[in-house]
């Protein structure tokens, strides 16, 4: 599992949220899940493997948020934007994984657009957080080929259809412990939900 690059201030409470997603299926509804729950100014940084399932992940959760179709990879593009389909937060996908750091991230301008906009980085471990004193870091890792690639563009970006593990981090005070608690039950309610679902506690 990759981890944070740098050092989190000892006043940044934590909290974690860990489960095992049996197909895409499962990967599908916990992303909706999520989604319905994400508003305006929300952060979720996503890493992952290739093929670990973050295109799925994020095309499931622009469902939850009601946004316009389409979402892909934005590797070539870096950041692409999906307006919402009622009245809800715009859903800005970023993929920073050609970014080196925090002023390359700044040429993107995402501080225009975070109040009003749900925006998911991909890649953006020790990149964006400042953009935000809260924030999701979300993991996807596949049980087997799990090892870095040098160039993922450049790689076939299918998701296979296996199990694999996910992992939440919840930081920061839009995340007290209501609402994790919160977050946390509709994310295990939509697992559960599923036929093939492991049930957990």
């Amino acid at each position: 599992m990759l981890k944070e690059a740098g050092v989190k201030p000892v006043n940044e409470a934590v909290q974690e949220f860990t489960c095992q997603l049996t197909d895409l299926t499962q990967t599908e509804a916990l992303g909706e899940a999520l989604g319905e729950q994400l508003q305006a100014g929300d952060l979720v940084i996503l890493t992952g493997a290739l093929g670990a399932g973050k295109t799925t992940l994020t095309q499931s959760l622009g469902i939850g948020l009601n946004v316009r179709e389409g979402i892909i990879s934005p590797t070539f593009v870096l950041a692409r934007q999906h307006p919402s389909l009622a009245d809800g937060p715009t859903l800005i996908h970023v993929d920073a994984y050609r970014l080196k750091d925090q002023n390359d991230v700044d040429t993107l301008d995402l501080e225009s657009t975070l109040a009003e906009s749900v925006t998911v980085v991909e890649w953006g471990l020790g990149k964006v957080e400042h953009l935000s004193d809260s924030r999701l870091e979300i993991t996807l890792d596949r049980e087997v080929n799990t090892a870095a690639v040098e160039n993922p563009w450049e790689e076939s970006e299918e998701e296979l259809d296996e199990p694999r593990e996910f992992t939440l981090k919840a930081i920061g005070p839009r995340w007290d412990s209501e609402n994790f608690a919160q977050l946390k039950d509709n994310l295990r309610s939509a697992i559960n939900a599923q036929p093939t679902g492991e049930k957990h506690a």
